[in-house]
């Protein structure tokens, strides 16, 4: 299955949208450098959300856009919600990663629920554990070995 990376997005608070930035530096068991949700206590170092479920959002009327749910990467091309844990993805010519869980758990509702009204990334977005790090750009591909 193949994909391609639209935005990559950071953020220094838990709960809050994400900024998309040019590039980013992903640290192997720890996630993207500079964002609240690296860390190598868990396996929720890095999280994806598709395009199409932000789309989904947008054709509701809400005025989202990439990273406005809090993924670190916007996706495009892959059903992310189909993987299974443990599928592996190479992202970009550097980064590999392990899928750790497909949705969350929301006990309350966060910053993102209340700025857009809804939110996809319990429902549709995936978390990877870091196996290898690297850069990551938008326009990178997506190889995903289930």
């Amino acid at each position: 299955m193949k994909g391609k990376v639209i935005s990559v997005n950071i953020s220094e608070k838990k709960g809050m949208r994400k900024k998309p930035v040019d590039e980013v530096v992903v640290t192997e068991n720890m996630g993207l450098v500079g964002d609240a949700h690296a860390s190598s206590e868990w396996h929720r170092q890095v999280s994806l959300l598709a395009i199409e479920s932000i789309q989904k959002m947008q054709a509701k009327g809400l005025d989202v856009k990439a990273g406005h749910f809090a993924e670190n990467i916007t996706t495009e091309g892959i059903d992310l919600a189909s993987l299974p844990v443990g599928a592996k993805m190479f992202i970009g010519s550097e980064v590999v990663g392990e899928v750790s869980q497909i949705g969350k758990e929301c006990h309350k509702r966060c910053a993102i629920y209340y700025q857009a009204g809804d939110c996809v990334m319990p429902k549709e977005g995936i978390f990877i554990k870091v196996i290898k790090g690297g850069r990551v750009k938008s326009g990178d591909s997506i190889v995903v070995e289930a």
